[in-house]
């Protein structure tokens, strides 16, 4: 997930030089999207981790 995040980014700062806003405008928007989503299920997981699949173990 986060190599889609920096793939999207990469298309955004390519887009953002030709002059093309429109798609680096939503290229920066998914690329935002993508890394935030991934860090909420790494803060997720860490604490299922830390916690409940300790005590399954």
């Amino acid at each position: 997930m986060i190599k889609l995040a920096f793939v999207f980014l990469i298309i955004a700062l390519i887009a953002g030089v030709l002059g093309l806003t429109g798609i680096a405008g939503a290229a920066v928007d998914i690329a935002m999207f993508l890394f935030i989503a991934a860090l909420v299920l790494f803060a997720v997981l860490l604490v299922l981790g830390l916690t409940v699949f300790k005590k399954v173990t």
